[in-house]
């Protein structure tokens, strides 16, 4: 029964301290804003930097993600390269050849699909419309096994038509509208390379990668047999990509793939791999160190202007215990306990973090909208951004608030009443 009586009594205590904290900002206009400032500038930069660098993370590892975490990838030159390693032995690498494909293919047990990539320079042409020094992308049959895209006119290529080396090919969504300006572009027949070359299909937009050169609407695609006319495949890198069985681990793919390569370029066992077997798990890892040290910078900068806001209400709320130095001596006077005047104070610093951290929020919110919206980098204030900003507003409140609370609650009544505010 006691305990239900104090809880009751608490409560009772807390809802009073908090009207008389609202009272108090709502009065002091002038007061309120100043505090609001302080702690609104605060909480937009720190959440704008995570706002920013989380979307900015969030965009790498989606484009990561689209290059496959259960593909290989045979390469020249390894995506981690050790410091020890001489750069002149990579430089002597042989590149991966379509030969070798055919070898994996023959050899391999646990591949479920495997395809070459070819990736060079080359102007695209229709008309008086051109596109200099385009991304031309050669590639085999079994790549849209590996890589996932959408065609929103015309067809894809079939086995005979790669096979062949046909003078087709399949435009990205933005390069098409760049040199057809937005009409049909299928069936039209314009240049790669001074070759004639018909188009047969436009990929669906994708919108721009975070890695640049992921995203297929700038791409032309043609069969690697037609790339062989025109481009020298031991100067330009050529990638053969491996996507592993369902439900097999990438590291039993990784061991075949290198038994299989050793074999083929007669390695002997004492002597080192001259290929590369790269996979996303490498470059995620770099990624994870990366965004680490960039999400340490981004609390340190928005920590200094926290600091600032929190500094502004401690400072404000000195100013609101000095003016109302009398009101709590007639409070104490009254029967008020030094918890309820502690709460008070306490209540008004937080109520007055907390808002300018929500209108933070707001702005940032209004800000993330108009660049998702003018612009094809999408950014979004997340829930766990809005629960991290509003948290931090009501801790540096409590923190800024507690002095001058804890002040305001050990004032002497006679002191207090006869003070000049």
């Amino acid at each position: 029964m006691k305990q239900i009586k104090s809880m009751v009594i608490l409560v009772k205590v807390m809802r009073e301290s908090m009207n008389f904290a609202y009272q108090s900002i709502t009065v002091n206009k002038m007061r309120t804003f100043l505090s609001l400032f302080g702690i609104t500038i605060g909480i937009f930069a720190i959440i704008a930097v995570f706002t920013i660098l989380d979307s900015l993370e969030k965009n790498v590892r989606d484009s990561l993600e689209s290059l496959g975490d259960n593909v290989v990838y045979v390469q020249k030159w390894p995506w981690s390269m050790s410091g020890d390693y001489p750069w002149w032995k990579y430089m002597n690498r042989p590149q991966p050849s379509v030969e070798e494909l055919a070898e994996i293919r023959s050899q391999s047990q646990f591949a479920k699909a495997s395809a070459v990539m070819l990736n060079f320079s080359a102007t695209v042409k229709y008309g008086k419309n051109s596109a200099p020094r385009n991304q031309i992308m050669a590639i085999s049959d079994q790549y849209e096994d590996i890589r996932s895209f959408d065609i929103s006119e015309g067809r894809y290529f079939s086995p005979f038509e790669i096979e062949s080396g046909r003078h087709i090919t399949v435009l990205g969504n933005e390069l098409a509208n760049e040199l057809f300006l937005g009409a049909n572009a299928v069936g039209e027949i314009l240049k790669i390379g001074g070759y004639n070359v018909e188009v047969i299909g436009v990929l669906k937009k994708e919108g721009k990668s975070a890695l640049g050169d992921q995203s297929n609407d700038n791409l032309a695609l043609i069969p690697i047999g037609f790339a062989r006319s025109f481009v020298d495949m031991r100067m330009v890198g050529l990638t053969i990509m491996v996507k592993a069985k369902d439900g097999l681990p990438t590291n039993e793919l990784i061991d075949e793939l290198r038994g299989i390569l050793r074999t083929i370029r007669r390695i002997k066992p004492i002597e080192e791999d001259d290929f590369a077997l790269n996979q996303v798990s490498l470059l995620k890892q770099g990624i994870d160190n990366i965004f680490i040290m960039i999400n340490l910078a981004g609390w340190i900068i928005g920590g200094f202007s926290i600091l600032v806001g929190g500094f502004g209400i401690a400072n404000i709320m000195f100013v609101s215990v000095k003016e109302r130095t009398s009101i709590i001596g007639i409070q104490k006077a009254l029967g008020a306990k030094n918890s309820f005047i502690l709460l008070q104070f306490l209540y008004e610093s937080v109520l007055l973090s907390i808002t300018g951290g929500a209108i933070g929020l707001f702005f940032i919110f209004i800000g993330t909208t108009l660049v998702s919206n003018l612009s094809e980098f999408k950014i979004s204030l997340t829930f766990d951004n809005i629960l991290l900003g509003l948290m931090v507003s009501a801790i540096i409140g409590i923190i800024s608030g507690y002095a001058p609370a804890w002040k305001a609650s050990r004032l002497s009544p006679v002191e207090a009443i006869n003070t000049k505010s």
